[in-house]
């Protein structure tokens, strides 16, 4: 990667910013591509299992990356060896010999879109763009996939609010074993626009179709109602929480996961890393880790996220194509974006018309693709 790196910045095709240890790249169409750690021909997918409007197709793969030196945003939280605090605020955590250690904070007050991480345990922390943690003065979201190497010094964070209305409570968060649905995590992970991050959540889609033909399991109106509430808080976990949108997103969850558990439960020497998703014909999404156990981890809260996605959306019950699906594979070939923190993780981007792919390399203890993304745009 350092050599292609040097290449494009000596053919004068590269710009380069470096700020707090992290450099940014812009590469133009045709500049030497980053070497995938994985070959496309690794990845075999499954036929798809569809229900009302969603067709999720399984992503298997014969090889599997060894990812358990990594820990979870929600495995962190869960232990105490990760703390999230608002900026400003003095931070406690427990040592390693479980006395509390205070971490001041060097701001002048708590910010909208920063919050503060420390991670304490001894493993490199995995984050992914649309995590969602709860708590503090208002619940947000991850911006941005990254890793935090063990024992860093605190994190200046970047993050969304979805949370209109509070601005109280405490300095602390909590995991909420919640991913935002792919609208809201494409305006995060690519638009990267608090504006638009919002107008996700209040609409529930992006889709340009759904706009077009807005026959859905939950209208938007149903949907500003339940994250609304009381009137003087809109939350986004309230959309799985409240009777106001009108269907169980809980049973299309059950629904789908038996299905999806049938037709993978016969694999052998193979394991499901990953699944293409398509609304109605439309394939819509992709995500895909490095091994099988990464998947599992996430796979529940990715299962709700996409279904809130498609009961915003029409309820067209068309089984999107194979060879569509199978496009979602492929390394797209358009301009591309990095960001590099030396020695721990590479965070890229690729544009191609409208198609965005995000993929996340750890650099240590070993080179490897944890999560790769690719989405067709909305926006």
């Amino acid at each position: 990667m350092e050599r292609s790196i040097f290449t494009a910045l000596i053919g004068g095709l590269l710009g380069i910013t470096t700020f707090g240890g992290l450099a940014f790249v812009g590469s133009a169409p045709g500049s030497p591509a980053a070497p995938a750690s994985r070959a496309e021909g690794d990845w075999r997918l499954l036929d798809p299992i569809a229900y009302e409007n969603i067709s999720v197709f399984p992503v298997v793969s014969s090889y599997s990356q060894d990812t358990s030196p990594f820990l979870t945003l929600e495995e962190g939280l869960s232990t105490g060896e990760v703390a999230v605090r608002e900026q400003g605020s003095e931070s406690m955590v427990r040592g390693r010999d479980g006395r509390p250690v205070y971490l001041p904070q060097p701001t002048t007050g708590a910010s909208v879109n920063q919050l503060v991480l420390i991670n304490r345990s001894k493993r490199p922390l995995l984050l992914l763009a649309g995590e969602l943690v709860s708590g503090g003065k208002q619940d947000r979201v991850i911006g941005k996939d990254r890793i935090v190497p063990a024992g860093a010094p605190p994190l200046p964070l970047e993050v969304f609010c979805v949370e209109h209305g509070r601005w109280t409570g405490s300095s602390q968060f909590a995991a909420a074993k919640t991913i935002v649905h792919p609208s809201v995590r494409e305006s995060a992970a690519v638009d990267q626009a608090q504006t638009k991050v919002w107008d996700s959540v209040r609409n529930g889609t992006n889709s340009k179709a759904a706009a077009a033909a807005p026959r859905a399991q939950i209208s938007t109106d149903n949907l500003q109602s339940a994250i609304a509430g009381n009137g003087r808080t809109e939350a986004y976990e309230k959309i799985y929480e409240s009777r106001t949108i009108g269907v169980s997103i809980d049973d299309f969850v059950d629904e789908v996961q038996r299905r999806f558990s049938e037709a993978t439960s016969g694999l052998k020497n193979e394991r499901v890393v990953g699944v293409v998703v398509a609304y109605g014909g439309e394939v819509a999404w992709s995500d895909i880790f490095a091994s099988g156990d990464l998947f599992d981890h996430y796979w529940r809260k990715l299962l709700r996220s996409y279904a809130v996605e498609a009961l915003t959306r029409p309820t067209y019950r068309q089984v999107a194509s194979r060879d569509n699906a199978n496009d979602f594979l492929r390394r797209l070939n358009g301009r591309e974006t990095q960001e590099t923190e030396p020695g721990v993780y590479r965070w890229r981007e690729i544009k191609e018309g409208q198609l965005a792919q995000i993929e996340l390399d750890a650099l240590q203890p070993k080179p490897m693709t944890l999560h790769r993304l690719l989405l067709h745009r909305t926006s």
